[in-house]
Formats: C-alpha cells, sequence, structure tokens
C-alpha cells in the first residue's frame, strides 16, 4: 500500500515491514511479501545513493547451476529452483542472459579424482552434465588445454544489477517504496515494534528485516542480537579483464577442479552478458568491507577482522595457500601462470587489471568459514547473516523463505 514521507523524510504512519539493505536478498524478500500480501506497506532502506551498490552489483554475473554444493543443502534446494526461476523473471522483464554452460577442467592426473567426485555430486543435483575427453571439450572451448573436463549446460551469465533493478520496480509497482541514502544509525525496540533511525529520517515498523551484506554483524548488534560467535570478514576477488582483441579466447565460463586445501573456488574465466572476458576473482583479506582499490583501508574494519579469534585459526589453518593467493594478487606473471594453466596462449598484453568486488563471508569464533545460508531471528525481527554464492542466483526464492519467516512474525 503506497505511503508519503513528510519532510523530515519520516513515513507518514508505521509500516508493516522495513528492510534494511536494497542488495538482491533484501529487494527479493520485499517484492516477495508484496506478492503475497499486497496491502503491507513496505519500504526498503539502502545507505547508498544506488541500489545493489555492493555484493549485488560486483559480481562475475553467473547464474549457478548448483554443481557444487552438497546435495540436500540449502544452498543445493535453493539454487536449482532459483535458477528456473530467476530465467523466468528475466524473460518476463526482458533482462537479456546467455545459457553458455561452463567447462570445469581438470588440467593434471591429480584432480581427476576430485572431477569425478563432482560429477556425482552434479548428477545427483540434477544436472545434465558430460564428461568430455579433450577432443571432445576443444569443440566447445577451442583455446583450452586440459586432460578431462566436466560441461555443465545450465549454467548461464546475467547482469544483477538489471536484475535487481527489475526488482525494485516490481516492488514499486506494487506500492512499496525503495529508499537510497538512508543509512541506519540505530534500530530500536518502540511499542510493539521497531523503530529504524537514519540519517535521513525514522521509520516505525512492526517487523524488520535485515539484508546487510558486508554490515550484516553490525546492524544485528544495534538489535542487540548476539553476535560474539561470528564476524563478517570480507575477502576481495580481483578481476583481470582480457583486452578486446583476446575476449574470443573464451566463448562461455571455464572453471578449475575445486581445490580442497583452500576454501574458495580458485581463478575461473567468465564471458559476461555483454561480451566481455574476465579471469578471477581470487580471494585476499580485505583491509574494507567497502573498499574495492587495492591499497583500501578502514581502520575499524581491519581491526575488527584482526581482533577476532576466528580470523586468527583461519589465517594458521591456511597460511601456505592463503601467501600463495595474496602473491599471486600482487604479481601479475603469477596471476598469468595461473590462468596459463587453462588457457596457454594468453599474453601479458591480452589483459589489464579489471573491477574488484568484496564478499561478506561469515567466519566462525573457531576459524571456520560458514558455508551455507545462516538467518537468525527473534520476535519482530529477522537477520540475513550469510548468504554466500549462490545468493543472488536463487534470491527470488531466498527472497520469498524470507518472506514467509516475516509473515508469521506479523502473524499473517
Amino acid at each position: 500500500m503506497p505511503f508519503e514521507l513528510d519532510p523530515a523524510g519520516r513515513a507518514d504512519s508505521p509500516l508493516d515491514v522495513v528492510v534494511i539493505g536494497a542488495g538482491l536478498l533484501g529487494l527479493g524478500a520485499a517484492m516477495a511479501l508484496l506478492e503475497a500480501r499486497p496491502s503491507l506497506r513496505i519500504a526498503v532502506l539502502e545507505k547508498e545513493t544506488a541500489i545493489a551498490p555492493h555484493q549485488s552489483g560486483h559480481n562475475s554475473g553467473v547464474i549457478h547451476s548448483g554443481l557444487y554444493y552438497t546435495p540436500g543443502s540449502l544452498k543445493a534446494t535453493y539454487c536449482r529452483e532459483g535458477r528456473e526461476r530467476l530465467l523466468a523473471f528475466a524473460d518476463e522483464h526482458e533482462i537479456p542472459y546467455r545459457l553458455t554452460g561452463k567447462l570445469v577442467v581438470a588440467t593434471g592426473p591429480a584432480e581427476l579424482p576430485r572431477l569425478a567426485d563432482l560429477a556425482d555430486r552434479g548428477r545427483t543435483n540434477g544436472l545434465a552434465l558430460r564428461e568430455l575427453e579433450p577432443a571432445e571439450f576443444t569443440e566447445i572451448e577451442p583455446n583450452v588445454r586440459g586432460i578431462r573436463a566436466l560441461y555443465v549446460p545450465e549454467t548461464g551469465v546475467i547482469d544483477f544489477t538489471k536484475v535487481a533493478a527489475a526488482y525494485a520496480k516490481v516492488i514499486a509497482d506494487r506500492g512499496g517504496a525503495v529508499l537510497c541514502g538512508r543509512a541506519v544509525r540505530s534500530v530500536t525496540r518502540s511499542g510493539h515494534g521497531w523503530t529504524v533511525e537514519t540519517d535521513a529520517g525514522s521509520f516505525a515498523a512492526r517487523t524488520v528485516v535485515t539484508c546487510a551484506g558486508l554490515q550484516a554483524d553490525r546492524i544485528a548488534a544495534m538489535t542487540g542480537h548476539a553476535t560474539g560467535e561470528y564476524r563478517i570478514i570480507p575477502f576481495r576477488g580481483d578481476f583481470y579483464t582480457f583486452r578486446p582483441h583476446a575476449a574470443d579466447l573464451v566463448h562461455g565460463l571455464i572453471y578449475p577442479v575445486p581445490d580442497p586445501a583452500f576454501p574458495f573456488l580458485g581463478v575461473h574465466f567468465t564471458r559476461g552478458v555483454d561480451g566481455t572476458l574476465r579471469a578471477g576473482p581470487n580471494a585476499v583479506p580485505a583491509l574494507a568491507r567497502e573498499g574495492y582499490g587495492r591499497l583500501s583501508v578502514n581502520r575499524r574494519d581491519l581491526l575488527d577482522s584482526l581482533r577476532f579469534p576466528g580470523m586468527h585459526r583461519l589465517a594458521r589453518a591456511y597460511a601456505g595457500t592463503g601467501a600463495k593467493e595474496i602473491f599471486r594478487d600482487l604479481v601479475k606473471p603469477a596471476f598469468l601462470a595461473q590462468m596459463r594453466r587453462y588457457l596457454p596462449g594468453i599474453r601479458s598484453g591480452d589483459v589489464t587489471f579489471g573491477p574488484s568486488g568484496i564478499r561478506a563471508q561469515c567466519l566462525s569464533r573457531s576459524g571456520s568459514l560458514v558455508d551455507d545460508f545462516l538467518i537468525e531471528e527473534s520476535p519482530g525481527i529477522i537477520h540475513v547473516i550469510n548468504a554466500p554464492s549462490p545468493a543472488a542466483t536463487a534470491s527470488i526464492v531466498i527472497g520469498e523463505h524470507i518472506a514467509a519467516r516475516a509473515l508469521a512474525q506479523l502473524g499473517l
């Protein structure tokens, strides 16, 4: 139901739901709430001047298939259904995408058992993948070299900023509001609901949903929610962009066989929906939660990471692998050497430094990476604490899950 804002930026009366964060999940939750109950009065608050400013707008644009996820996990379930729903939404709203398929390439015999296990997992997750010999996969990607590969036809690419914009339009069309430039300063209980104070007005709501991504633990802490057992640790992922003359080296997507010695995927190649070819991202500890440059430092963010015991334990567990990752990030020839495992013909002049993204990784006090979705709630409030990949692909389905919990909080 539409509502007005007074000159101070406040809603003219209490709202049913305030969503904090206008990324794909916050927007997806608001969209689902208004679809289920069109009479709800809902506002989505975003501190930046535009929607999808961080993880939702700084990613590789991959429509994930669900290959890597443990069968039966929330990731596997949400990814499979979310992919279909995302494609249907894109068709309805004329958002371009390409189902390019991807190759997962083994470059040496030691990777073959892991590739076979991955194939079994993919089949269990319902994928129509194929195992290919070199003569077969070079028909798909002529420039790739390896000894065996999986071809996963369900994988594709899309521009998630356009997806987010379409979500926001649906919300507006259904009477909700997406309000940018509303940095949250406090979230406090008031009467039978909550008051959300921003730097551009306050909002009273019966229920609050926080989808704050890189600031998820801090927003949760504002409400009194216990966050001592985990911390959001930022990991920066840097891309190399291929110059136009080399963009045809890859037609779709090329991925490595996951390395069990490292908790992140490793360097891969993505031909975006606009035809741009990028390699990356890698994964290195970031010194700022929202700083996208290699030299970006935020003192508070850095101290938060360094003071958390889980970070010390993680660093000890992955010291060697992490050092190699940082070295490749800083030294272009080392990054090139990694890329040449799959594309031997790459020359230094073919690539240039590209964009970066920051991953909001939830880390437990024990030093374990929280691998699956983590959504916690208490009376009147729902916190999305961890939303790793494939959250963008599955954002419609995850949004509906959040909406169902919010409706239960509202007694609807």
